[in-house]
């Protein structure tokens, strides 16, 4: 199965084409068009002559074809979950569920697409403002450039194309290497939905290749990136005056306070860890438990991590499957390995079979350890004791990152005070930090980010704002 590139809404063939492989099977899947600087060229003239197009085009009429195209998503929902499943190894129940959510992602989309506003301003509040109406209003950018990972190929996708459209932008998009078959065929649906030719545009390929010309080509007014803290900075340093907005890394952390009811969210917890085998940026990475209740804790998640059913991504019945690559695979149990010298002890998994690394619980981790410092985006989750809260919440933020963070606490005041006190984007009392909505804002702080995802929000960052001011 050959799959050429998108461009201004027909199918262009590359000049090199490279074979994509399955994560679990290693059997090869499809050929994969690879674009050079032509093909990159060819979409972003393409993406600049829409433009006039799209920014002139009536609210109710972007907010139509989004309407269509979630129609069409939920028309061909088992294929879109089967392509997921392929291409990205993701269990078919945990698939299903993305595609549920980029449903629902397209219709908040077409919503906002109608709730882009400005506001009046008072300008007699100031002297000199006298005799005179204002008002703001908000307009797209233009050309918006949009690289993607592989971890969420269609929900990810549809948190950046979703608002970049419902603001009149068009978009080149380069999804992430291994997850090229999803995006594709949003391509084709989103031109079933109408979408005029050339506002979406898709370029498969080398990412540094294709990033490198997105990053910096004049005619790109914004780059939406989810991806490593490495590359994001390297973007954010090439881009000059264009918008930037970085989803990034993250070890996301967990705070179970004492008196928390283990039994209620033990099952929660593992599946925040080890959901789509821990390959999530909010996943939870750490766990930081009350000493009262650490060895109950201890006991009843490893005791639900074993039940954790392993193996192919198509089998409905799967809930762990391969990491994207081999290199995951022998860096997540190097972690392993690197934790057990600095004195960690293995609960439960350490073992591989294929690119599935099982489910790992690790024990009294030092907070030097690679699992305990960096993003680890394998199925190994570390589990320490803490003797109160406020120890938990230093823990939380000795941390390059920052991107969400939950606690469990039936104290009042302990749950205000982590709000304040946790150096995050998102708090979640008593949730797992894994925890989204497609509407909320969504983003971090220190090396996991800048700027807000969620739809109404990742609209805000996808237009600019103008002052229109009349003298009597």
């Amino acid at each position: 199965m050959k799959k050429h590139l998108f461009i201004e809404g027909r199918w262009v063939e590359a000049g090199e084409y490279r074979p994509l492989f399955s994560p679990y099977s290693g059997e090869q899947i499809a050929e994969i068009a690879y674009s050079g600087a032509a093909e990159v060229q060819h979409a972003l003239e393409a993406a600049e002559r829409a433009r006039p197009l799209m920014a002139q085009m009536p609210a109710h009429e972007r907010a139509a074809i989004l309407e269509r195209l979630a129609a069409l998503i939920r028309d061909n929902a088992d294929e879109c979950a089967r392509i997921i499943a392929l291409e990205a190894a993701k269990p078919l129940k945990t698939a299903k569920l993305e595609v549920e959510r980029t449903i629902a992602t397209y219709k908040f989309a077409a919503e906002e697409a109608k709730r882009i506003h400005g506001e009046t301003i008072p300008m007699d509040a100031a002297p000199g403002g006298e005799d005179r109406v204002a008002y703001t209003i908000r307009q797209p950018l233009g050309v918006v450039a949009a690289i993607t990972p592989f971890n969420f190929p269609m929900n990810l996708v549809a948190h950046k194309v979703g608002p970049a459209l419902a603001a009149g932008n068009t978009i080149v998009l380069k999804p992430a290497g291994q997850t090229p078959l999803s995006a594709l065929f949003l391509a084709e649906l989103l031109q079933q939905a109408g979408l005029p030719a050339g506002a979406l545009n898709v370029v498969t390929g080398s990412g540094s290749a294709i990033g490198d010309i997105l990053v910096t080509d004049a005619r790109v007014k914004a780059v939406t990136f989810t991806g490593s803290p490495e590359v994001g900075i390297a973007i954010r340093s090439k881009a000059g005056l264009k918008k930037v907005i970085l989803e990034l890394g993250s070890n996301s952390a967990l705070i179970v306070d004492q008196g928390t009811d283990v039994d209620s969210m033990i099952a929660r917890a593992v599946t925040g860890a080890f959901s789509y085998a821990g390959q999530v940026c909010i996943s939870i990475q750490r766990i930081y438990v009350h000493e009262g209740l650490f060895d109950e804790f201890v006991g009843k998640f490893v005791k639900q991590t074993e039940m954790l059913r392993l193996g192919d991504p198509l089998d409905p019945q799967t809930d762990v499957s391969a990491v994207i690559a081999p290199r995951d695979v022998l860096r997540a149990l190097e972690w392993i390995a690197d934790a057990e010298r600095s004195g960690a002890v293995v609960a439960t998994g350490n073992k591989k079979e294929g690119n599935v690394v099982h489910p790992t619980v690790l024990l009294h981790v030092a907070a030097s350890s690679s699992i305990s410092c960096r993003e680890a985006f394998a199925p190994v989750v570390m589990i320490n004791k803490i003797a109160s809260v406020e120890e938990g919440i230093g823990l939380v933020n000795d941390s390059r990152y920052g991107l969400q963070a939950g606690i469990y606490t039936q104290n009042i005041r302990t749950a205000f005070a982590a709000a304040e006190t946790l150096e995050v984007g998102g708090v979640m009392i008593n949730d797992i930090p894994t925890f989204r909505v497609d509407h909320m804002p969504y983003g971090g702080v220190k090396e996991s980010g800048t700027g807000r995802e969620g739809v109404k929000y990742a609209v805000e960052e996808l237009t600019e704002l103008k002052l229109v001011c009349f003298k009597k």
